[in-house]
């Protein structure tokens, strides 16, 4: 494992994670001793019955909550007692998709995407129009860039969502739910996307999902209960 790590293949490694929600008599433990190792280029899929802790180990590998037993590197930094500076930094390096798509009302699926981009700062450079339009052509949404949200289906907000979170080619994308709101024909569209992206860009894409539609594309599958990976 080692000289996986040396090598730089391994992209996210978890280490002896335990972590709690609440303090004294109601605190509760919800992870317990997660070991998890996600290569570049990977496309994971967690899954697990809701409670399972899923989307409390995506927040803490994305950075979203703190680590604060055991251990978590991405791309090389350790998130436990990493600084807030550090935190955001970190945070530059990935895509969130979110089952809610979370679009501003206000603004185009165009200027939603460009949004995509603010958030990694100088690492992102380039024509914004360019680059949000040409994503939003490999969700398919090419002839939709100056729509509102309020004039897009579901389906296709979720795509806009998707599009905002892969235009700075982020190096990890963490998905949960991605599919939730798309028909099985999009969903797959988006997956499929996902794992081309890792074939051809080396992104990381760990993904919580339900959706069993999708799991043939998946290299590998992880399977959580009552805090624990029971499988993968």
């Amino acid at each position: 494992m080692g000289s996986d790590m040396a090598s730089g293949s391994v992209a996210i490694a978890v280490r002896g994670l335990d972590h709690w929600f609440g303090t004294g008599e109601a605190r509760k433990q919800v992870l317990f001793d997660i070991d998890l190792e996600i290569r570049h280029g990977e496309l994971v899929v967690l899954m697990g019955a809701s409670g399972s802790g899923k989307t409390t180990l995506l927040t803490l590998i994305g950075c979203l909550r703190r680590v604060e037993a055991g251990s978590v590197v991405l791309l090389g930094r350790e998130l436990n007692g990493a600084s807030e500076d550090d935190l955001v930094a970190c945070r530059r390096d990935l895509g969130f998709i979110f089952q809610a798509h979370n679009l501003h009302e206000s603004l185009t699926a165009l200027q939603n995407v460009r949004m995509g981009l603010a958030v990694h700062g100088d690492r992102v450079a380039g024509d914004w129009r360019e680059a949000s339009r040409h994503v939003l052509g490999l969700v398919g949404l090419s002839e939709r860039v100056d729509y509102l949200p309020g004039n897009l289906s579901g389906g296709q907000k979720q795509r806009v969502a998707v599009a905002r979170a892969l235009v700075g080619n982020p190096p990890v994308v963490l998905a949960d739910e991605p599919t939730a709101a798309l028909d099985r024909d999009s969903g797959l569209a988006v997956v499929e996307m996902l794992r081309r992206l890792g074939r051809e860009r080396g992104t990381t894409t760990l993904m919580v999902t339900h959706d069993n539609r999708i799991l043939d594309l998946a290299d590998r599958i992880v399977r959580m209960e009552d805090g624990r990976i029971v499988e993968g």
